[in-house]
């Protein structure tokens, strides 16, 4: 099983008319949900209320195969998340003090599965705390032997610490096994003139075995901490809208390795071409679809034969 550790929360998102409509969503749910719907074991480690909200995101989860056994439950309101369109790309207000997911504080968290394979952070969850306190917790006391992946997805004007922020990224990063980073996120987070790809060299030398770096419809990119390095470009849609698109392709980044039993630390380490760029061609397929359709609305397995 891969367990996804973060956000769910209700994208609200303006119809034709402008009126904003409730969509299930968060980063670290819609990867959850895309794991599930390309058929891979898959939960969702999250705050959910028992607000109407929360029963619609636990329904939708549901209905997209993903367990929410690891789910910590109360009764405080669920993240709100106003997402704001322009010629299809997307921006976020969120509402986002005291919800079920921000107020996780590390006692809360529950205890993981022995048959987990992999844990995905990411999302504004590792943005503030108590919840990324948290999250980081959780990251760090991962064994060895399993397979860690974080995106964080980096909304600046989120951040209530910036400093603390990249002490938890830093941290983060250095556990993780797999890094997802935009081009917009890895400005971020390595400021400066240096060339992208030297800046994910430097992303790598922070402990990392994989850096999967995404460039919109420019294409995507993996660099291996051994020198491996593959290049595939975006697959051409009609694009509809943004929402969504790096979550679904993290979820087939991941159930590519997973099939081509790859996801382990060990398996990671030794990537060839081969695997990348079929690793790359999935995850780059995946996302296509969803920006193809409104919404974080991420395809079935079958929809990618």
């Amino acid at each position: 099983m891969i367990l996804c550790a973060g956000e769910a929360l209700i994208d609200m998102i303006p119809n034709a008319d402008g009126a904003f409509v409730p969509h299930v969503g968060g980063a670290v749910l819609n990867t959850s949900v895309a794991l599930g719907r390309l058929g891979v074991p898959t939960g969702l480690v999250t705050g959910l209320s028992s607000d109407p909200f929360g029963q619609l995101i636990e329904a939708a989860l549901d209905a997209s195969q993903v367990s929410t056994a690891h789910a910590v439950r109360s009764d405080r309101n669920t993240t709100l998340a106003f997402v704001h369109l322009e010629q299809g790309q997307a921006t976020y207000t969120f509402y986002d003090d005291n919800t079920a997911t921000r107020a996780i504080a590390p006692a809360d968290m529950p205890t993981l599965p022995d048959d987990t394979e992999a844990v995905f952070f990411g999302g504004i969850s590792l943005c503030n705390p108590p919840v990324a306190d948290s999250l980081l917790d959780v990251a760090l006391a991962q064994p060895a032997s399993r397979v860690v992946m974080a995106d964080p997805n980096i909304r600046p004007s989120f951040v209530s610490d910036h400093d603390g922020y990249r002490t938890r990224l830093t941290a983060m990063l250095g556990r993780a096994d797999i890094v997802k980073l935009s081009d917009d996120d890895i400005h971020w987070l390595i400021p400066g003139d240096m060339d992208l790809h030297d800046k994910g060299r430097a992303v790598l030398d922070m402990g990392p075995k994989l850096l999967l770096l995404t460039e919109g419809s420019n294409g995507a990119t993996a660099l291996c901490a051994n020198g491996t390095r593959v290049f595939v470009a975006a697959q051409k849609v009609e694009m509809v809208d943004t929402v969504g698109a790096g979550d679904t392709f993290n979820a087939g980044a991941l159930a590519a390795l997973r099939a081509a039993g790859a996801l382990t630390p060990t398996a990671l380490a030794t990537l060839d071409e081969a695997t990348l760029t079929d690793m790359l061609g999935l995850a780059a397929r995946a996302a296509a679809v969803t920006v193809s359709r409104a919404g974080a609305n991420p395809p079935w397995a079958s929809e990618l034969e």
